[in-house]
């Protein structure tokens, strides 16, 4: 892939905006990619309601390093800043 190209994005205007609000490349895109990329609405639970193990494991599946000595609290700032 050349430098200046990127994979596919699903909602380009969405990762514009995002990017344009000062998110990382890798979150906008994976904003931007999900299946309902643009939809209002969302049904996702808060961060605050979800146990200790969701919130580790949803770390786990984007790659935050550190993940293994934070606690729920140092988990959801760092979902939020990813």
């Amino acid at each position: 892939m050349a430098k200046d190209k990127r994979p596919s994005i699903k909602n380009e205007e969405q990762y514009e905006a995002l990017r344009d609000q000062g998110m990382s490349k890798e979150k906008a895109a994976r904003i931007a990619n999900t299946p309902n990329a643009g939809e209002k609405g969302g049904e996702a639970e808060k961060y605050e309601e979800r146990t200790f193990d969701e919130l580790y494991e949803q770390a786990s599946e984007i790659g935050i390093d550190g993940r293994s000595k934070m606690n729920k609290e140092e988990l959801i700032q760092a979902l939020r800043n990813h």
